[in-house]
């Protein structure tokens, strides 16, 4: 079991990247696959986060980083 939390800017950057003016929050659910569901399945992969790890995910000049460690109330 894993927990993610994310940042307010990771949070402010998947509303900006999974919102359409067309399609509406459509293209949500594959900027999350894409943007961190991926990324995050290929550490899991390479051993980078264990069992009962919090991951914190935030966003710097729009890229995810994942960060192993204690949970931050944000």
């Amino acid at each position: 079991r894993i927990t993610l939390e994310l940042t307010p800017a990771a949070t402010e950057r998947l509303a900006e990247e999974g919102y359409d003016p067309i399609f509406g929050a459509r293209p949500l659910k594959r900027v999350i696959q894409q943007r961190l569901q991926n990324p995050l399945a290929l550490k899991l992969l390479q051993s980078d986060f264990r069992d009962g790890d919090t991951i914190l995910i935030d966003a710097v000049e729009g890229e995810y980083l994942f960060i192993k460690g204690i949970p931050v109330a944000i």
